[in-house]
């Protein structure tokens, strides 16, 4: 038995509440069982300099963890004056999963910077951010698209993340914290609705595991992203 009691294949509770933000272009509060994640997207009239005069948009992401958001405090990277790795890679990755569903050449140079801010950790913070963070973006686009700033919302697919682990229960869909800690391999899956693979980061903690293992992973992830891609698509209903 899993400790929540889940079937193997089974989701945490899941909510997608858009609109959180009063001042943001697009915003979601994303709820996955105890994680809680807040995701806004503010956009910006010009691009890094980098990018300047390709007539291409560019997509980019901040992640942070609130100072209770797990059972002990932990102190602002801001007071620390240096961003952790795993904050940094967290970051690339929610960037890089929202330009691989986005036709940055029909956004023209502007820029949305996702903010996925961790209010309560359980396990999933990354999977909830990108998935709460695709729908944000698409809330902003619709606001430029209303605001007669672009002509049609630039994206081609919707993207999501879920995790996967190898654990006492066998292979199971979306680890809290409590398997996450105690798994055997556990990997995270950014997953396109057109079956696409955006990004897969996975890694035995004890023994190596097998082809046929990974496989059976793959396929609990490609039934949790589409059920995901359906959380996603009802958060745009209710936001309409």
């Amino acid at each position: 038995m899993r400790p929540s009691g889940r079937a193997a294949d089974a989701l945490r509770s899941l909510s997608i509440e858009p609109g959180f933000s009063h001042h943001a272009e697009g915003s979601v509060l994303i709820r996955a069982g105890r994680t809680e994640v807040l995701c806004t997207a503010s956009v910006e009239p010009r691009v890094p300099g980098f990018l300047r005069g390709q007539g291409l948009g560019w997509i980019t992401a901040e992640y942070g963890m609130l100072p209770r958001a797990t059972h002990k405090r932990g102190d602002r990277e801001a007071a620390r004056g240096k961003q952790s790795g795993r904050t940094q890679e967290i970051q690339r990755l929610i960037g890089r999963s929202l330009r691989a569903v986005t036709d940055r050449r029909a956004m023209g140079e502007i820029a949305v910077v996702l903010d996925c801010d961790v209010l309560n950790a359980d396990g999933g913070t990354r999977c909830a951010a990108i998935t709460g963070a695709w729908v944000a973006l698409r809330l902003a686009f619709a606001t430029l698209v209303r605001n007669r700033v672009l002509p049609t919302v630039p994206l081609t697919g919707q993207v999501a993340e879920v995790s996967c682990g190898l654990t006492e229960a066998g292979a199971v869909l979306d680890l809290d914290y409590a398997e996450d800690s105690a798994a055997a391999a556990d990997a995270n899956f950014v997953l396109t609705d057109t079956g696409g693979i955006v990004e897969i980061q996975a890694a035995a903690e004890q023994a190596p595991f097998t082809g046929d293992q990974f496989a059976a992973l793959l396929a609990l992830a490609r039934t949790g992203v589409g059920a995901l891609f359906e959380a996603q698509r009802r958060a745009l209903e209710q936001a309409r």
